[in-house]
């Protein structure tokens, strides 16, 4: 390579260059983290000004600032929308393949979250289909301690 101003030649070295970055989730997140890891259960919060019930929490309402009410929520709920993933990346792909990614909206929640879905057939999954959350064995306190969410299939 040249630079077109000297004329000299302009040595690149090619490589990459990896930060590892920690912060903390703060008072709310780390509330909702905990009950994930320790009780498998989900936490959202209501607005008692407007009424919105937030998953995940927030401290206060983002329309009118009212400082939010905790809430339990459940494990399951209604996805909203999704795309499936077909190809494997080997370094994107954190489910066998199939999986999906969904906007899954909990019982007892206004809002939907972005999460991951897995053990449904070809042309099973809907838009406004029930699914139920699938929790890790062994738990850390991360979104990922909720391993994906599957269709629900009540019991026979």
């Amino acid at each position: 390579m040249e630079d077109w101003r000297t004329g000299q030649e302009i040595l690149v070295m090619e490589g990459r260059i990896k930060v590892p970055y920690r912060w903390a989730a703060g008072e709310t997140g780390t509330r909702y983290l905990q009950a994930l890891r320790d009780e498998m259960r989900f936490l959202g919060t209501r607005c008692p000004q407007c009424g919105v019930v937030y998953h995940p929490p927030r401290r206060h309402c983002p329309d009118c600032g009212t400082e939010c009410e905790w809430r339990e929520l459940a494990s399951r709920g209604v996805l909203v929308t999704y795309t499936v993933v077909r190809r494997h990346h080997s370094q994107l792909t954190p489910l066998d393949i199939p999986f999906a990614y969904g906007i899954i909206r909990l019982e007892g929640a206004d809002t939907g979250f972005l999460h991951l879905l897995h053990e449904f057939a070809e042309g099973e999954l809907r838009a406004g289909m029930e699914v139920e959350a699938v929790f890790a064995t062994e738990r850390e306190g991360s979104v990922r301690d909720v391993r994906y969410f599957r269709p629900l299939r009540e019991a026979v």
